[in-house]
């Protein structure tokens, strides 16, 4: 099949979004822009690195891609507005598969759209989207924004897409609540607009691991992120977490504080703020060396994911 072959079969599976102006078929895109400011991010997905085709379908693929990318607007306090797609495909990759990444990203996507991208031929499949979002008005929520004396809270779940790649990479079977946070994470993406409405001072999108990410907090705001013992924050994960820890030998608080890709929101607010839901105090900041320690001690496992380093 040729180009424009692909792009007959891929393009109508896409959601045009209510801020699409023009969508795809010309040189550009044209997506509305309200606010006058637009929030923009980018994450690649790599076959052999982030993601295996015997482990994920083209729609697990397409609806991960789409998430993490949305997650990191909603990290900013911001509305996704629109995703651009850029494909590189071995000759391997079949125009069905291609498909199926277009209905996962299409699920993912609900009203946002996906306006327009580039296809490629390569050695490597990888999959690489850019995000736009609108602030409505408002200041984004910056990760330098912590103070002394503010609450930390999570939003989302923790640890179950480690799980999950852990569970796949041993080839067990019968946990398929986990392994589907593994091909599937569900960002609250939600949760990123009412945190800045509530007056968060600090937040991230938790991609890296918790600790990794706590720690991008601390030393962009200058303060330290002392974070509750996970048996204390993260009870319901661990309870969710353990039949798989068990049966792996692995520790499952490892995967809460170390494990990436949930898509969780981490952020900071004011002492007596009414945290909004699904948000969950874990923590508290406090004065310091930037950094960030579990139950005021530094962390004795690993922090989480490095892209060039492998895990710390």
């Amino acid at each position: 099949m040729d180009e424009d072959g692909l792009l007959a079969l891929i393009v109508p599976r896409l959601p045009r979004g209510r801020d699409t102006v023009l969508g795809p078929g010309d040189d550009a895109a044209i997506v509305a822009a309200p606010d006058g400011r637009v929030v923009v991010s980018t994450d690649v997905l790599v076959e052999g690195r982030h993601f295996r085709r015997r482990w994920s379908s083209g729609a697990d693929v397409g609806y991960r891609a789409a998430m993490q990318n949305l997650a990191d607007v909603a990290a900013m306090g911001a509305r996704p507005t629109a995703l651009v797609v850029a494909l590189t495909c071995p000759a391997d990759v079949a125009p069905e598969w291609l498909a199926d990444l277009a209905d996962g990203m299409a699920q993912a996507c609900g009203e946002v759209g996906v306006v327009g991208g580039d296809l490629s031929t390569g050695t490597e499949l990888s999959v690489a989207v850019t995000v736009l979002g609108d602030l409505a008005g408002r200041p984004p929520v910056l990760r330098s924004g912590a103070q002394v004396g503010d609450v930390v809270a999570h939003a989302g779940v923790r640890g179950r897409s480690a799980a999950g790649h852990a569970l796949l990479d041993a080839g067990l079977d019968g946990f398929d609540e986990l392994v589907a946070a593994y091909r599937r994470p569900v960002a609250p993406l939600g949760a990123g607009i009412a945190a800045s409405r509530a007056g968060a001072t600090a937040m991230l999108d938790v991609s890296d691991g918790l600790l990794r990410d706590a720690l991008r907090i601390a030393r962009a705001s200058g303060v330290v992120l002392d974070l509750d013992p996970p048996t204390a924050a993260f009870a319901d994960d661990l309870a969710v977490l353990a039949p798989a820890a068990e049966a792996l030998a692995a520790d499952a608080e490892t995967w809460v504080l170390a494990g990436g890709e949930d898509h969780g929101l981490l952020a900071t607010f004011p002492p007596h703020t009414e945290l909004p839901a699904p948000f969950r105090a874990v923590g508290r900041v406090v004065a310091g060396e930037p950094g960030v320690r579990v139950a005021g001690a530094a962390p004795r496992g690993p922090l989480g994911w490095d892209h060039f380093a492998g895990r710390d």
